[in-house]
């Protein structure tokens, strides 16, 4: 992992971090869904054997070795650093307000259970509840970007996810995998408040991944959203311009509703010319201005992505919209994920199949869709 490099959505995926959906996930209740952010009250066995589905996508294109998952890697790397496993306790045990003594009782267990007790809140051995879950730890791509050679620990905005955030930064400092990062100071830690504090007005930085797209090694695409602050894209682009990991940060504004969370739910690049889109936002340009940073030269603004994307990356771009570009449909199924794919290399990506409209709109822009059971017994029986 010393090479990590990604300057591209749609390059071909080499290594992938996910999590499998954990028993956490099963004690979410009505009551604590809004507080947890968590949209639905899941079936627990049917979401996981959605996952495995798509994990076994993942790994017929990646191979096996290439699919990592989050327990496992948390619980490797609190085998392998002890003293970061011991600070990360007392952070934890301190954020979650349980006495002092747990330092000592979660770091005498095996790495094993202390990772999955930490996933999922639940110490199955002595029945008893020590946090709330954290359902949102399915969604990885929110957790880190990687900015060409770069890693970027990033910082929700909301409380709910900070268990997730002292997780993941022990995961990419004391995992052997990320260690040849630490050295070249390639890890930004969006956490650390001496390297990135409030402004004067007292806003602090937020940033999610699921707002940070990468168009290619020049260009940085970031949506101020409900999850990620214009500060915080200020305080980002000032470190990577004076770094010189990226000349150019786009920043686009998008709506403040719950349905547009992150700017991955409303755009995705799937193809050398292809973007998946709702067309209000990114092609009509509601409340969708765009702002280009430089790290020379003057900045640039556009009334929508659409216009930025043909100005300044690519003349060629072609929208495929969500719903077809279509009322009810296009809002219906960019809540239901109709625009958040992820590309397994170009003009290969995987999304949603609730969304038959979208999957129409595929088909007439020349794609095949091609449902993952299918897919995977191709594989099975060598026709792939």
């Amino acid at each position: 992992m010393s090479t990590i490099h990604v300057s591209s959505e749609i390059a071909a995926l080499r290594r992938v971090m996910v999590h499998r959906p954990d028993a956490g996930i099963s004690r979410v209740s009505p009551k604590a869904a809004e507080e947890l952010l968590f949209d639905d009250i899941v079936h627990l066995p049917r979401m996981q054997r959605e996952h495995d589905v798509f994990t076994a996508v993942l790994r017929s294109f990646i191979g096996e070795g290439n699919v990592l998952e989050t327990q496992e890697l948390l619980r490797e790397a609190l085998e392998a650093d002890t003293e970061a496993r011991r600070e990360m306790l007392e952070l934890i045990v301190n954020w979650e307000e349980l006495p002092t003594k747990f330092v000592a009782e979660l770091g005498a267990l095996p790495s094993g259970e202390l990772a999955e007790i930490l996933i999922t809140g639940y110490d199955e051995r002595n029945d008893h509840i020590l946090f709330n879950p954290i359902p949102n730890f399915i969604f990885t791509r929110d957790i880190a970007v990687t900015v060409n050679d770069h890693l970027i620990i990033t910082k929700a905005s909301k409380l709910a996810r900070m268990r997730e955030n002292f997780l993941t930064r022990l995961i990419i400092w004391a995992h052997p995998i990320f260690t040849g990062l630490r050295e070249p100071g390639r890890i930004i830690n969006l956490n650390k408040v001496d390297e990135f504090p409030p402004s004067k007005r007292g806003e602090m930085v937020s940033l999610e991944g699921g707002d940070a797209m990468i168009l290619n090694e020049n260009f940085l695409l970031i949506g101020v959203s409900d999850r990620t602050n214009t500060y915080g894209i200020n305080s980002l682009a000032e470190r990577l311009f004076a770094r010189g990991v990226i000349d150019n940060i786009a920043r686009v504004d998008i709506p403040a509703d719950r349905s547009f969370m992150h700017l991955d739910t409303i755009f995705t690049q799937v193809n050398q010319h292809d973007y998946v889109a709702y067309k209000p936002i990114i092609v009509d340009g509601l409340s969708s201005n765009v702002t280009v940073v430089r790290r020379e030269g003057p900045q640039g603004s556009y009334p929508s992505v659409a216009e930025f994307l043909r100005a300044e990356i690519d003349p060629a771009a072609r929208f495929i919209l969500s719903g077809g570009g279509q009322s009810p449909y296009q809002e219906r199924e960019q809540w239901t994920d109709g625009c958040n794919l992820v590309a397994l290399r170009p003009g290969v990506a995987i999304t949603y199949d609730r969304n038959p409209k979208t999957e129409l709109a595929f088909e007439a822009a020349g794609y095949r869709v091609v449902h993952a059971i299918d897919l995977l017994k191709a594989f099975a029986d060598g026709i792939i």
